[in-house]
């Protein structure tokens, strides 16, 4: 039985226990997730050759159209059943270890392992990525349910999972660690830490062991770009925000438009039949972005290279917008190569640069896109480093995030996964929120320059539904009273209902926290 009510001071003096339950998860999340990276290759194989035959004997088209609308409608009949596995699964994770949903796992597990192997079969535009760290965090939490004493302390073991899964299909421990800091719980804390970094270890380790220590994508750096190129770095990053502040406006007004299709079924059948089409006249587009990779080198040419992006684009909406069971982390990294590609090519033809940094500008646009969108520049630096290594790009990488993230933030366009759970907390209403009659335990961390840093507490104007019952500083634990004086980095855990968590949540970042 789950205690609700035990806070984050308790569960550390459990830290051993912990361990164990943190390796058990990434253990088992790298099965999973490895069985549906294997699956999901095979797939795309598979799919490209039955396309090829199909477009070969144009008596089977047909026949390849009718299995389309059959395969849509079923993966909508899924979606429609189980809403926790539209898109990529990244805002579901976060909103349950926030507290904004309670789905069940099982049926998340089996329902998005299904429909995200029917998505990418197809030729959807739509990663592994997103459903891998979903896969992660339901194969945790169903251990977590049973393993675990506390919802915080389960809600860890979610992380943990989560951050197996993208270690898992990425081969990148470390940025599956900086995820789920970063994204999940925009706070740094050690036993966060500990769960992510021994749950993404293990799953790292086992999947080096199948699929072997090379990096994910092929793209060679052979020098370091030189000081005189840095200019172009600047010039590349203010172009990839603006870009990805587009790529965010074109989603969302995509899902809005989506929703003029009221059956959720009929939604998903949108893009299923679109990638039949796309198979005949443009096949480079289907899939995550593997098919795509291929062209993305000089000789390709400007033309070809726009073309490229504007249909991989457009379909990666339309596949995304959908509500389809698919990530978006491979396809916007592909695109942002796309946009990579294209800089650096007329670059070398018209502003004498080197052709062989081709790969360079191509590897910092797809990090400075994922900055863009995501809104998660560290991550983005991580990911690319470990995917492609290189740790040759350390500072141009992080230059072209930085400036990236900052030209979205004055942009004011929201970081994608905030706005996609902003979304689907709207949807989900009150059905998704856990039952009444409950407390649970809200633990934050205090920001400088926060509304709180350097206040006493009688001073602090407290929501009615929170409680503070203890405040952790330099090792030592506090009691809470009315004189006592808040500092920055102090860890305060709050009492308050469990349906009433998440608002509880918005209304401690307020105080708590710089990022409102």
């Amino acid at each position: 039985m789950i205690d609700y009510g035990q806070s984050e001071l308790d569960i550390g003096n459990q830290r051993p226990s912990l361990i164990w339950k943190a390796a058990l998860a990434g253990f088992a999340a790298a099965l999973v997730v490895i069985a549906y990276r294997i699956l999901l290759g095979k797939l795309e194989t598979l799919s490209f050759q039955l396309y090829g035959h199909a477009k070969n004997n144009p008596l089977l088209l047909p026949v390849v159209f009718i299995v389309l609308g059959i395969m849509g409608y079923g993966v909508g009949m899924l979606v429609a059943k189980n809403r926790s596995i539209s898109g990529s699964g990244i805002p579901q994770v976060k909103g349950t270890i926030l507290g904004y949903f309670n789905y069940n796992w099982f049926n998340t597990l089996w329902s998005k392992f299904v429909g995200g192997a029917l998505a990418i079969f197809v030729g959807l535009s739509v990663g592994r990525e997103g459903p891998s760290i979903q896969l992660g965090a339901c194969v945790a939490e169903g251990l977590g349910n049973r393993l675990c004493d506390t919802r915080t302390e389960r809600n860890y073991l979610i992380a943990g999972g989560a951050s197996a899964g993208l270690a898992a299909a990425f081969n990148a421990p470390l940025a599956g660690v900086v995820f789920a800091v970063e994204e999940l719980f925009t706070y740094i804390s050690p036993l966060i830490m500990l769960v992510t970094m021994v749950s993404a270890i293990v799953a790292g380790s086992i999947a080096r062991l199948i699929f072997g220590a090379h990096p994910v994508l092929a793209f060679p750096i052979q020098d370091a770009l030189p000081l005189s190129s840095y200019w172009m770095i600047c010039l590349l990053g203010i172009i990839l925000g603006g870009a990805g502040s587009l790529y965010n406006l074109v989603l969302l007004k995509t899902q809005k438009l989506y929703k003029k299709v009221s059956n959720t079924r009929f939604r998903v059948m949108i893009p299923f039949f679109l990638a039949g089409f796309l198979s005949l006249v443009f096949p480079a587009v289907l899939g995550g972005g593997h098919a795509a990779m291929e062209y993305l080198n000089l000789s390709s040419g400007l033309g070809f290279l726009t073309v490229l992006f504007l249909v991989k684009f457009i379909f990666s909406m339309i596949s995304f917008g959908s509500g389809a069971p698919g990530g978006i982390f491979f396809p916007l990294l592909i695109l942002g190569a796309i946009i990579g590609a294209l800089f650096g090519t007329f670059s070398i033809l018209y502003l004498g640069l080197n052709p062989a940094y081709m790969n360079n500008f191509i590897i910092l646009a797809m990090t400075g896109f994922f900055s863009a969108i995501v809104r998660a520049p560290l991550t983005g630096i991580v990911l690319l480093l470990e995917m492609t290594g290189s740790f040759t790009s350390m500072l141009p990488l992080a230059l072209v995030a930085i400036i990236a993230s900052t030209t979205a933030d004055l942009l004011k366009s929201p970081p994608v996964y905030e706005a996609l759970l902003e979304n689907q907390q709207k949807e989900a209403g009150s059905a998704g929120l856990p039952d009444e009659g409950r407390a649970t335990t809200v633990e934050m961390v205090v920001h400088h320059g926060s509304l709180a840093s350097d206040k006493r507490i009688r001073d602090l104007d407290f929501p009615d539904n929170c409680l503070l019952i203890g405040i952790h500083r330099d090792g030592k634990d506090i009691i809470p009273r009315g004189n006592t004086l808040i500092r920055a980095n102090d860890h305060v855990t709050v009492l308050t209902h469990l349906h009433e968590e998440a608002s509880c949540r918005e209304a401690l970042a307020k105080l708590f926290s710089t990022n409102e």
